[in-house]
């Protein structure tokens, strides 16, 4: 149940638990740390399709600038992406909660905010970047609502199910990518490189557009494990995994010795394998990260008061809003019709990159706490409210 409680540094209280806003302001950031690749790396979008996203070898070549790339994009490739997709398991759950101590029929209002939800991506995906995932969110989460009117036993049935297909599915991929000789010898198109770095906004939108099956491809192949995470979440939230009570926080310390103690070695030798191994790291056992960085996060909160917590607790009530500006944000630094970093730094080495997930992640933490000094919600989540609400007679 929830309680009552001000983050460290924090001048909003509210009736929520803080330690999930935190959460979701730390997966909106970690999966930045593997976006701002794609907006820098030539190509772009496409790129992501024609190889053009490739870490440096650092054992091959163990510069400063190598190790520092790889240690960077190890930690977040495919993890903080789970811990998101986890997060709105969560806020399904408590919405339905809600709707129960209230007496009223479940899924009620719900299909209309996963509506919005979805015009949402959609439209973030035609006008800002083509590897959004609220569409994916809003298809699945549909699903989770009506799975949560059900038994346990059924969605237990239902998320074992998932997960299984969705590790035979990986495994069969890894094996067709092992496979494939000329996997290791793709280059970015050059006609997608020249769009990104010269190209206008309106051709981005059509090449978008053109493109939309291969771009979308990604939450249709990894349905499985939205729909697993998901309801991964509702079961964790329910056994009292964020909860601020002793019982919680002995499981946030057993999530994070089995999620990191297994995660990050698994994570390290599928590295090791090098690429043949990418759809096992970034959909097999980035997940398994995933459920450790909650109990690593959710540890320290019980023990520190952890500077920047408050600041990740605002980006995370504002998380729709700050999941969309940070995209917007480094599309207009990024690509030739804004600054055209991307072209100009081309080859400079990762320094530059790093530095800008710094530059936006600072920009988003302020603007989150200074925007809700005078509101109470992000501005999308403003709109979806007011969209999507309980109305008062």
């Amino acid at each position: 149940m929830a309680h009552t409680t001000t983050l460290p540094g924090s001048r909003v209280t509210a009736t929520r638990l803080p330690l999930l806003d935190v959460l979701r302001g730390a997966a909106i950031l970690g999966t930045l740390m593997t976006n701002v690749w794609i907006f820098a790396a030539p190509g772009s979008e496409w790129g992501v399709l024609q190889g053009g996203l490739d870490a440096p070898d650092p054992l091959a070549d163990p510069s400063a600038a190598n190790i520092a790339e790889s240690v960077f994009r190890f930690l977040a490739d495919g993890k903080f992406l789970a811990l998101l997709t986890v997060l709105f398991g969560v806020g399904l759950a408590i919405q339905y909660d809600s709707a129960a101590r209230r007496g009223e029929p479940w899924p009620g209002r719900y299909p209309r905010r996963a509506a919005f939800l979805f015009l949402e991506g959609t439209v973030h995906f035609v006008l800002v970047f083509a590897w959004d995932v609220l569409m994916g969110y809003a298809v699945t989460a549909l699903l989770t609502a009506w799975l949560l009117a059900r038994s346990e036993r059924v969605r237990s049935a239902v998320m074992w199910t998932a997960g299984g297909l969705h590790l035979l599915l990986v495994g069969l991929l890894t094996l067709a990518l092992a496979a494939s000789p000329d996997g290791k010898d793709r280059q970015p198109d050059p006609e997608a490189v020249a769009l990104y770095a010269d190209g206008s906004w309106a051709d981005q939108v059509r090449f978008r557009l053109d493109n939309a099956l291969a771009l979308r491809i990604e939450p249709v192949a990894t349905f499985g494990l939205l729909l697993f995470l998901f309801l991964l979440g509702v079961r964790l939230y329910r056994a009292g995994a964020f909860a601020p009570t002793g019982a919680g926080r002995r499981i946030r310390v057993r999530m994070a010795r089995w999620g990191l103690g297994a995660g990050l070695p698994l994570g390290a030798a599928v590295w090791l394998g090098g690429d043949d191994f990418f759809f096992l790291g970034r959909y097999a056992v980035a997940p398994l990260v995933a459920v450790g960085y909650i109990g690593l996060i959710g540890w320290a909160l019980d023990r520190f008061a952890l500077p920047g917590a408050a600041a990740l607790g605002a980006i995370g009530r504002t998380a729709l809003s700050a999941y969309v500006g940070q995209n917007v944000l480094c599309m207009l630094v990024c690509y030739g019709f804004g600054l055209g970093l991307a072209g100009r730094l081309a080859g400079t080495g990762p320094w530059w990159v790093m530095g800008l997930w710094a530059a936006v992640s600072t920009a988003l933490a302020a603007g989150s706490v200074l925007w809700l000094r005078r509101f109470d919600r992000g501005p999308l989540e403003a709109v979806q409210h007011r969209l999507t609400g309980r109305r008062r007679a």
